[in-house]
């Protein structure tokens, strides 16, 4: 062969092995950092945003229920009728008592008019010397300073009176039992004849809002300090598996239940359409931030042996083993935590025959 075949065949091998090299050279990436933010699972309970156990503030016979279960209501709409005869009676009785104080005071009004005219006229008479007796008039003075007291005296009575008949008309307005918001009849506990009053322990209807509803969630204590206030939240529950539902974080107990060593945190969430229902449970993707920023790799880059965990950085252009610890996982990326920095090169897909000092043609992305 001669001189110049072989320099040709030389640089034909050296460019052979030099492309075969660039081809075998592993994929570097490169070590990112991020806040960390990811979601965990937590049980939660669906509750009614309002929920009030209708009593009667009266006594009296159930005389007509004009709602059952399931019922729709408007706020101040009419649910229970309620009679009371006897306490007709005794606005009957307080409105007659009324009106002869009334009466009283009309007739001390009159008294006071004649006994004010007689001492106008015997003070204008005792102008002239001798004509009236001093202690007469006196008499009549005296006689007008009664009748008023006794005016400011009926005029008393006669409020009492109207306060009372006022009072027996709002106690007569509580056979009326209305809606105090708008929302749904849960439970109907009485029927007609029943005899309901302030003494009774069990209520007449329960009434709950459905439409705006609390999704209250049990918070893990090592969650609590990044609690995101204002963000949305998702959960699922199990009547509708395929349906996504979403809440608005809205207020926390302040508190963590001994027990469990949970916080309880509400959701306001809407529900116009009432698929959701007071006493469901929920399955809700609960975010967690952390307050510092964390290393992250692709999940290939990180190698598990049975005498440890490491990452295979580029330094000075060879291959460097780096222990790392893992952390939560974001995708396709995985948190680490060792001696690594934002910026650092590493092995995409990395394997323990990747021996310490290789050298590396990095391909960095």
């Amino acid at each position: 062969m001669k001189v110049i075949d072989k320099v040709k065949f030389a640089m034909i091998v050296a460019g052979v092995l030099a492309m075969q090299m660039l081809a075998q050279a592993p994929e570097m990436v490169t070590v990112t950092s991020k806040p960390v933010s990811r979601t965990v699972t937590l049980p939660a309970e669906i509750q009614p945003f309002l929920n009030v156990a209708l009593r009667a503030r009266v006594s009296g016979y159930v005389d007509r229920v004009l709602v059952d279960r399931g019922s729709l209501v408007k706020e101040n709409e009419l649910l229970v009728e309620l009679s009371a005869p006897e306490m007709k009676a005794q606005i009957a009785e307080a409105e007659s008592k009324a009106q002869a104080a009334q009466a009283e005071l009309v007739q001390a009004e009159a008294q006071l008019a004649a006994s004010q005219s007689t001492y106008d006229r015997m003070k204008k008479a005792a102008e002239t010397p001798g004509a009236i007796a001093s202690n007469e008039l006196i008499v009549a003075e005296k006689q007008v300073e009664a009748a008023k007291a006794l005016i400011n005296s009926r005029k008393q009575a006669t409020q009492a009176a109207q306060a009372s008949v006022q009072s027996l008309k709002s106690l007569e307005d509580y056979l009326k039992i209305r809606a105090p918001f708008a929302g749904v009849v849960t439970e109907r506990i009485v029927h007609p004849g029943a005899l309901v009053g302030p003494g009774s322990n069990d209520p007449l209807l329960v009434l709950q809002q459905t439409s705006h509803l609390r999704v209250t969630v049990a918070v893990p204590e090592e969650n609590v300090g990044a609690i995101p206030k204002g963000a949305k939240v998702t959960f699922q529950v199990p009547a509708y598996p395929n349906r996504s539902f979403s809440g608005t974080i809205a207020r926390r107990s302040q508190a963590l239940d001994q027990k469990t060593r949970t916080m309880a945190v509400e959701l306001d969430v809407m529900n116009p359409d009432q698929s959701l229902a007071p006493g469901m449970y929920a399955t809700v993707k609960w975010p967690v931030q952390g307050s510092k920023a964390a290393l992250y790799v692709p999940k290939t880059s990180v190698v598990t042996t049975t005498e440890r965990t490491f990452v295979i950085r580029e330094k000075d252009g060879k291959a460097e083993w780096v222990n790392v610890g893992k952390g939560a996982a974001d995708g396709d990326f995985i948190e680490v935590i060792g001696s690594l920095k934002p910026g650092d090169k590493v092995v995409k897909r990395a394997n323990d025959e990747l021996r310490e000092g290789t050298p590396l043609q990095s391909a960095a992305k």
